[in-house]
């Protein structure tokens, strides 16, 4: 797709900014627009259909986390508004067909990313329910109408959207009792299928919403998964500024009590850093204490807007997640940052350094963090999902639009804060 003027003199508007740092230049340069040039195609009904990148399907996590960069120059540029607008009403649509779903396929043409029961339909690539799919689009709808002023979107569609959403979060308030959701892969990792016939393990009631599967689309071992039941809580609010009557009620109801349930049921005392989030747990006494790069995360609590920077909390769960006592967290020749189950030990993830970035007021931090970036590209100008701490040659995913969007964003947080 040909890049829009706006988003070429966006480029241009960092890029003079960068003239001292040629090879940070470049990589921005590949990065701001892969998304754009690579990824997205425009539907007959005037949709955008959003490719990760090396996979053939869209999902409502990446889509968003893909395009919101664009927002900038979608604030005085129809034709980008117009783009990210598409991109809104696909992900719409998508939610409408399958709540549950967290990737969908071009049209209904019946591909799959593996043979699963139940099986899903021909628009559905893959039917892991994870609470951050359907958190991501109503965080775009409300950045795209604070930016644009354009209430376009916010029409019925949205509002059908919501009350989905609503329903599902509600429903999965009470995972084992009442809902009908269950999800089997045989012959794969345990990471890829749920336990007891697909229903995941007991749950006790706590006030959020259970999640059948991680960011990183690995299972959870305990169904609630803090950083997205943050994230869950936000947007409701998101939605409720959006919104009039029963329903904006609705959304701020079930956002307390949700929060409600990650203060009472997520926190615990940790030996050595005080008070810190779980990053899961069941209700039922049992946590999981570790974060992994997808995002949401608990290194991402004041990216998704759950909580300031200066918070205590945040900032106890912050020490320890970057840390070796995180389990994903890894050091190397190379660099140290956290990487995630979904990839082999020792690889960092590029966004979770991005994200470090993100959530840091350390300037000399942030320096370190783009200069760790910069050189571990393995020469080909673009981020990629994990790589070998001790190797940078060695990585996982090529072609990967979230984290060059991820990593655009970051190199426009250090010009802007004067780390660059």
């Amino acid at each position: 797709m040909k890049i829009p003027n706006a988003i070429a003199e966006h480029i241009k508007s960092y890029s003079d900014r960068l003239k001292h740092h040629f090879k940070l230049r470049r990589m921005y340069e590949n990065c701001y627009p892969s998304t754009i040039k690579t990824a997205l195609r425009k539907q007959e009904d005037g949709s955008y259909f959003v490719l990760t990148g090396d996979i053939p399907a869209m999902w409502l996590r990446d889509s968003t986390a893909e395009v919101e960069i664009y927002l900038k120059a979608a604030e005085h540029d129809e034709e980008v508004g117009n783009i990210i607008k598409g991109v809104i009403n696909r992900q719409l649509d998508c939610i409408l067909k399958d709540p549950y779903a967290n990737a969908f396929n071009e049209s209904d043409n019946g591909l799959h990313g593996m043979s699963d029961i139940p099986e899903p339909s021909r628009w559905v690539w893959e039917r892991k329910y994870e609470i951050d799919s359907l958190c991501y689009p109503l965080r775009l709808v409300y950045k795209y109408v604070s930016v644009t002023k354009d209430r376009s979107v916010i029409d019925k569609k949205f509002e059908a959207a919501v009350k989905s959403i609503i329903n599902v979060w509600r429903t999965e308030q009470y995972h084992t009792e009442r809902s009908e959701y269950y999800f089997i892969r045989h012959n794969a990792p345990t990471s890829d299928t749920l336990p007891h016939n697909g229903k995941g393990d007991p749950m006790a009631y706590t006030g959020m919403t259970w999640s059948g599967f991680r960011p990183s689309d690995d299972a959870c071992k305990y169904g609630y998964l803090v950083p997205s039941n943050m994230f869950a809580c936000v947007v409701m609010g998101y939605a409720a500024k959006l919104l009039d009557g029963e329903i904006k009620s609705e959304c701020l109801a079930l956002a307390e009590e949700i929060r409600n349930g990650i203060e009472k049921y997520a926190v615990t005392e940790h030996r050595k850093y005080g008070r810190i989030y779980a990053c899961e747990t069941d209700g039922m006494g049992n946590y999981s204490l570790f974060d992994d790069a997808n995002i949401p995360s608990l290194l991402s609590i004041p990216y998704i807007g759950y909580l300031p920077t200066d918070n205590e909390l945040y900032k106890n769960t912050r020490r320890f997640v970057l840390s070796e006592d995180n389990p994903y967290y890894y050091s190397g020749k190379y660099g140290s940052g956290i990487g995630s189950p979904h990839t082999p030990a020792g690889y960092i993830w590029h966004m979770s350094l991005c994200m470090q970035a993100l959530t840091s007021r350390d300037t000399d931090e942030i320096k370190s963090i783009i200069r760790m970036l910069e050189s571990t590209d393995a020469g080909t100008g673009h981020m990629h999902e994990g790589f070998d701490k001790d190797d940078p040659s060695r990585f996982t995913r090529p072609w990967f639009c979230w984290a060059d969007s991820l990593f655009a964003e970051t190199v426009e947080f250090a010009v802007d804060c004067g780390a660059i």
